[in-house]
């Protein structure tokens, strides 16, 4: 099963909740991008206190973009967050993070950079919940989706035909086919949806594009 999961990389709360609200009874899942400035050159929203109270019929993932995340995480810990995921190339103790996450139920999900090997990601294999290919610069919006992580989703899925793998940045009709095609089944898309006027439109014209498999 495939599935589209908006994402949002804006730099204010209020803008996180009307595009969530635009999207939330239509998704399962909702893909936050929080930055900070220091694993990224940019910074956007990234005030967890934001979503102490916040409630939404989807389930949200939250992308942390920043350095020592194991000092910050936990502040995520909130009933409308399942699920946060860890860049590997922040961690210096990825097992903690598992642990604590998983004792406060929250799924976990841990990604690369683009020039990250995929290979940062076996030791998790069957500890995480999810495995992400981040194949975009960190923290920017817009960019276009850089070919070779296509080889990184490939490797992933034969060397783990059940993980859950997620692709996220320029994500678009095309790439999204060939996404599938190498095997993810997560498709985080920011500017493919709430780049058209109506977000709804855009989720269909993905889901269109690899309805093959959907």
């Amino acid at each position: 099963m495939i599935e589209i999961v908006p994402a949002i990389n804006v730099s204010d709360f209020e803008t996180v909740q009307k595009r969530i609200r635009q999207v939330e009874n239509y998704v399962r899942w909702v893909h936050i991008d929080v930055a900070d400035g220091t694993f990224t050159p940019n910074s956007i929203w990234h005030n967890s206190l934001d979503l102490v109270g916040f409630q939404t019929p989807t389930r949200l993932e939250i992308h942390l973009m920043i350095d020592h995340a194991e000092e910050h995480f936990e502040t995520w810990f909130l009933p409308a967050v399942r699920r946060i995921i860890f860049h590997i190339e922040t961690l210096r103790d990825p097992e903690f993070v598992i642990d604590a996450c998983h004792k406060a139920r929250i799924q976990v999900g841990f990604a690369v950079a683009p020039h990250t090997s995929w290979t940062a990601l076996k030791p998790y294999i069957g500890k995480v919940e999810l495995l992400q290919v981040l194949a975009v610069r960190p923290g920017l919006a817009g960019q276009e989706f850089e070919g070779h992580n296509y080889s990184k989703i490939k490797h992933l899925r034969a060397l783990c035909p059940d993980c859950r793998i997620e692709v996220d940045g320029g994500v678009k009709v095309g790439v999204a086919k060939r996404c599938v095609e190498m095997g993810a089944d997560y498709l985080a898309a920011a500017s493919a949806i709430f780049g058209e006027r109506d977000p709804l439109a855009g989720i269909e014209k993905l889901k269109r594009n690899v309805a093959f498999k959907m």
